[in-house]
């Protein structure tokens, strides 16, 4: 299969990377273009619009930012001249889209239909498992969509990830990310909220964390990033910034359902505050810097 990737973030790269390395010929395309260069290095074509990178493509993955981003990237805007740079004007009919962003299912269902109108297929495959999972190829991969689409992407998704769960139609992918998000804001204020309590009490932090990450209260979050809690120092794993907007669309959803969540919205609200403090680009773990404040 010849392949195409567009967005070449802190989790995009190695999965592109990761594709590549598998032999799998592949034409990269991103916003800020000098972001390529690892991956034009190691062997991938560069393509100046989504659109050229789609031309030659039997399926298209992309790992962008939001909703606004992927919406541009596979459609383009109301401007024609925009569009002609979208990915759906390379595309051809019987080729398939693999979204990896985290989005709006509403979003997701909307650009499957607007594909589907060009017999191109779609699925959404939101990944979980930072930046150290993306670089190991052992991701957890999120899908929706039609179980035919997701035969035809599943050698592809094991490449990038150990685990592809397929959840049911276009959009339930997202939905599931969205219940791991809450996951993830609930389990790293916890961690953080627990370091604090112990700092406070005079109790070494690290011999706490050994001696609790083995029973009840371990956790992923516990096993990976307490100790960048511990030392207020946080390499990117998964942006604060983007955990916020994760964290808004399942609030959405949660409303959609007359759900409160009221764990999410105070570590929602607690991210409000770290972001005007100009810490939306560390890693989700910052939230320990909410306790110091």
């Amino acid at each position: 299969m010849n392949l195409a990737w567009i967005g070449l973030g802190a989790i995009g790269t190695p999965m592109a990377l990761n594709l590549l390395k598998a032999g799998y010929g592949l034409t990269v395309h991103n916003r800020t273009p000098s972001r390529c260069a690892a991956l034009e290095a190691a062997g991938a074509a560069v393509a100046p619009s989504p659109a050229a990178a789609a031309r030659q493509a039997d399926a298209l993955l992309l790992c962008v930012s939001d909703d606004t981003a992927a919406e541009a990237v596979l459609l383009g805007g109301a401007d024609p001249a925009v569009r002609t740079e979208a990915a759906v004007a390379g595309l051809r009919p019987g080729s398939l889209v693999i979204d990896c962003s985290t989005i709006g299912p509403t979003t997701s269902r909307r650009l499957a239909a607007a594909l589907a109108e060009r017999q191109v297929g779609y699925i959404d495959a939101p990944v979980t498992g930072g930046t150290e999972g993306a670089k190991a190829g052992t991701l957890s991969v999120l899908v929706g969509g039609d179980a035919q689409d997701l035969e035809r992407a599943r050698p592809l998704l094991e490449v990038i990830g150990s685990r592809i769960t397929h959840f049911g139609p276009v959009g339930s992918g997202q939905e599931a990310k969205a219940v791991n998000q809450v996951l993830v804001a609930g389990s790293y204020a916890a961690v953080a909220e627990a370091l604090q309590l112990a700092e406070r009490l005079g109790l070494d932090r690290h011999q706490v964390v050994e001696a609790l990450k083995g029973g009840a209260a371990g956790s992923w979050a516990l096993e990976h990033r307490s100790a960048q809690m511990i030392n207020d120092h946080y390499p990117l794993g998964f942006k604060l910034a983007l955990h916020r907007k994760d964290l808004g669309i399942a609030l959405e959803a949660a409303a959609a359902q007359q759900l409160e969540m009221p764990v999410t919205e105070q570590v929602a609200a607690m991210e409000d505050a770290l972001l005007a403090n100009g810490h939306g680009d560390l890693d989700v773990s910052a939230l320990a810097r909410w306790f110091r404040s």
